[in-house]
């Protein structure tokens, strides 16, 4: 109950005001997925990594995100990284370890994923340009 209780209120802050701040930042690093129900462009911040032609990113509550519900309903995705957005094909990757790909991607991001999250899950975004 406390767990919910918890995942509520951060959901509430980011989407009403962290999110809201972080969008609006040209650098920032944003995921946009299409909206399952919607079908318009969802634009999220967050934290990552680029590997080669990867992004790899820890979501804090898994498959109850949003934007994890999204790319399940479809895996084409963008991503912009300092300011300059690329296409991409998102993946779910439950084999992976999140708590130690966290340990390789910017630590400030990865604080609040570790402390917030109750759920998280590897996504690998396979950049195709």
């Amino acid at each position: 109950m406390a767990e919910d209780l918890r995942d509520r209120i951060t959901k509430l802050f980011q989407k009403n005001v962290a999110n809201r701040l972080m969008r609006a930042l040209p650098f920032q690093t944003l995921l946009e997925t299409t909206g399952r129900k919607s079908g318009q462009p969802r634009r999220t911040p967050l934290g990552g990594s680029r590997v080669g032609d990867q992004f790899w990113f820890v979501s804090e509550f898994g498959e109850r995100s949003h934007y994890i519900k999204n790319i399940q309903a479809d895996p084409r995705v963008r991503v912009r990284l300092n300011g300059r957005w690329h296409t991409g094909a998102a993946h779910l990757i439950h084999d992976d370890d999140p708590h130690e790909r966290l340990k390789s991607l910017p630590q400030f991001n990865s604080f609040g994923v570790r402390t917030f999250g109750t759920n998280l899950l590897t996504v690998r975004v396979d950049l195709i340009d």
